[in-house]
């Protein structure tokens, strides 16, 4: 019980690190990156955009560490759904990580202004590539973190309304994802951002929750339910 609760809390704090993380490295980029001649502003604010890839990569670890942290506890009720939430937030974690390399190719890129409009056509390229591989990280997040509400929900380790939420919140976020993939509407947009609002603020919730009260102990993991139900299907009536 002691190994449970400390795997809530850990979770608990991996899950407000990763969001401080993604919020801190997206309020750092801000605008930095708009625009045609966004290399020149990228030059004038290079310790910003390094400080972004940074917390960047710190996203990249909280994010693949929460589901390793919580694999032990998911796979006593759904051994299947626990390992491939664990497999698409590492995936998570690995485009995030060439998010901010990229990121850091930009910081150099700039340092090459004077080299004239080759430097500007590859930083376009790299920032495409950023770009994309932020939108991928960001829908192997919602696939994985699908995955583990509904073992949430299913195995009542937390309230089902805090599952629930938390479903809605990712499809939501999926939606929004998809719509960044088909250039619907551009990245870091209003509609992007007004989709992202209900799982940033529900998993923020769930971090509390673990960390005061953990997972809750009468949860049945899916073996004993069913050897339960194996047994009452060959109990005379």
């Amino acid at each position: 019980m002691k190994a449970r609760d400390a795997r809530a809390t850990t979770t608990g704090l991996l899950l407000i690190g990763a969001t401080a993380a993604s919020l801190v490295a997206t309020a750092l980029q801000g605008s930095l990156l708009d625009g045609p001649g966004f290399l020149a502003t990228v030059a004038l604010h290079q310790n910003r955009l390094l400080t972004t890839a940074l917390f960047q990569l710190l996203a990249a670890f909280t994010s693949t560490a929460i589901a390793v942290t919580l694999y032990p506890v998911l796979r006593q009720h759904a051994a299947g759904m626990a390992l491939g939430a664990v497999a698409f937030r590492i995936i998570e974690g690995v485009f995030y990580a060439l998010s901010a390399a990229a990121t850091l190719i930009l910081v150099s890129l700039s340092d090459q202004l004077t080299a004239g409009a080759s430097a500007n056509a590859s930083a376009d390229l790299v920032r495409d590539l950023r770009d994309s591989a932020s939108c991928v990280g960001i829908l192997a997040f919602y696939t994985g973190a699908t995955l583990y509400y509904l073992v949430f929900y299913r195995s009542q380790l937390i309230p089902r309304w805090l599952s629930a939420w938390g479903l809605a919140g990712t499809a939501l976020g999926l939606a929004a994802g998809l719509l960044v993939l088909y250039r619907s509407t551009a990245a870091m947009s209003g509609t992007q951002l007004a989709l992202n609002l209900p799982i940033a603020a529900q998993e923020l919730v769930l971090a509390v929750w673990l960390i005061i009260k953990g997972f809750r102990p009468e949860a049945t993991p899916a073996s004993t339910m069913t050897s339960r139900s194996t047994r009452a299907s060959v109990t005379p009536s």
